[in-house]
């Protein structure tokens, strides 16, 4: 086995040889199933949490017959983010599975050449020009979503913040990546996010499964996943084919997209694109996908630390009164200008990241620290181990927007402690827009309201439920009028 200095990750220098992964520490593994039994799916980001702070920042891990190595150092996980795609990838089997569905496929899941003609598509339509661009249409949802808060408001009833959130979040990226009045706020639940709300949660079981039994017996829950699979399909390509036809009638759009279905259609039609109406369709689901329960979640985690922290709360809310009082007269450059919202963003990011760990795939020999990782070899990257300990941050586990504007010789957290949308040539290219849904609702909220509460249904402290993403547990948000009566 040969290691090339441009894998070599973290190696310590004159290191005399590499350790093995079998080698390492790591909990007891039984025969067949490995440490599958010790782990608890709908928390198992928390178990594996659990295991690096005894284990430390590398230890193996067996799952079935799969050893793989949990990467918990932040150093670690940035240096192997840093070398995707063409050190790492995704796992293959959470591809397989995707595909097997028929549905969630595009630029989440793309590779090599196939992921670099995607991203140059997709990046045309994030473009922080074409999200400005955009930005009153966000106004416009929220102003919708802040309609329907004053109705509950004024009846006394309790908001379910997740599925509140969720339209709001699907509406906007409905808008922008369709350029089609997509109104779940007001009207319900979408197509699209229902068949999600399906496909979603069973990749993510799908790829911890220690044995594809759907493959030879299927149960009603499988079957009930082929509709949803078959609805996306049909749905999706509708949309596509809408596009196609408006674009044909107005020749001018390709020139000029007024979305970001015709700007990657457009992009798809170019010659040596690498691209078709299948890749544009994958990446009209994966857009929905990166919309809805990844936003939607950052932002009520936001709120009920906000609302755990009533000190942190009153500085938001003064600065979103003196910068930006008025939601109907939101800009950019007032979102811009909210520093304190954005700390207390980054902040719930640091302490409740909607991915939590992120597995991969070694593509090549490599080295991690001073482990040899085989081609093939599945990597477990912890994303919030070093983030919330005192050894890496000063009082970890607190809430405190505040440590990201320091300015004194302490300064903010290490960029590369925090990475709620990744690091190196794969970030997330919706950051921006991402950012800007969280300043627009949040700051329409302090401005209109008073957050009354944030109420769990055992009054404790939010649960972590780890699905797709990690997502808090029956959130229900209670709201007044600014300056009304409790």
């Amino acid at each position: 086995m040969t290691f090339s200095s441009s894998t070599a990750l973290n190696a310590p220098a004159g290191s005399p040889a590499l350790r093995s992964i079998a080698s390492l520490p790591g909990p007891f593994a039984l025969p067949l199933v490995g440490s599958a039994l010790q782990i608890r799916p709908t928390r198992v980001h928390l178990d594996v949490e659990r295991w690096a702070r005894r284990y430390g920042p590398l230890f193996r891990l067996r799952l079935g017959r799969n050893t793989m190595l949990v990467v918990a150092g932040h150093e670690h996980v940035s240096a192997v983010l840093r070398e995707r795609p063409d050190g790492f990838r995704r796992p293959s089997v959470t591809a397989d599975v995707a595909l097997e569905i028929g549905g969630i496929t595009g630029l989440f899941l793309a590779e090599g050449a196939d992921w670099r003609n995607q991203r140059r598509m997709v990046m045309q339509g994030f473009a922080p020009a074409a999200i400005r661009a955009y930005f009153p249409a966000l106004v416009t949802v929220a102003l919708r979503l802040q309609r329907r808060w004053e109705a509950a408001a004024a009846g006394g009833r309790s908001i379910d913040l997740s599925e509140d959130l969720k339209r709001y979040t699907v509406d906007i990226i409905a808008g922008l990546a369709f350029g089609t009045e997509v109104n779940t706020i007001d009207s319900g639940e979408d197509v699209i996010q229902r068949h999600l709300d399906v496909m979603l949660p069973a990749v993510a079981r799908r790829s911890l499964a220690l044995f594809p039994y759907w493959r030879y017996v299927r149960l009603p829950a499988d079957r009930r996943l082929e509709r949803s699979a078959a609805g996306l399909t049909a749905a999706v390509a509708d949309l596509v084919g809408q596009a196609r036809r408006r674009m044909q009638a107005e020749p001018a759009r390709r020139a000029r997209p007024a979305n970001l279905l015709e700007a990657m259609l457009a992009a798809a039609d170019q010659e040596g694109s690498g691209v078709d109406d299948d890749t544009v369709g994958g990446n009209v689901a994966t857009m929905l996908l990166a919309g809805e329960d990844t936003t939607a979640n950052t932002i009520a985690w936001m709120l009920y630390l906000l609302h755990c922290h009533p000190q942190a709360l009153r500085k938001a809310q003064d600065e979103v009164r003196r910068v930006a009082p008025d939601p109907a007269a939101f800009c950019v450059e007032q979102m811009d200008a909210l520093e304190y919202l954005g700390a207390c963003a980054s902040e719930a990011m640091r302490l409740k990241p909607v991915a939590p760990y992120l597995p991969l795939e070694a593509l090549r020999d490599s080295v991690v620290g001073d482990v040899a990782v085989p081609a093939g070899t599945t990597l477990w990257c912890v994303m919030r181990k070093d983030s919330v300990a005192d050894t890496h941050v000063q009082d970890g586990a607190a809430f405190d927007p505040q440590r990201w504007l320091r300015k004194d010789e302490v300064g903010p957290p290490d960029k590369h402690l925090s990475l709620p949308f990744g690091a190196g040539p794969r970030t997330c290219p919706g950051r921006y827009l991402a950012l800007l849904e969280m300043k627009i609702v949040v700051a329409m909220l302090l401005a209109r309201f008073e957050l009354a509460g944030v109420d769990t249904p055992d009054g404790r402290e939010a649960r972590e439920l780890m699905g797709f993403v990690m997502s808090p547990v029956g959130l229900r948000m209670r709201l007044r009028q600014a300056g009304g009566a409790v």
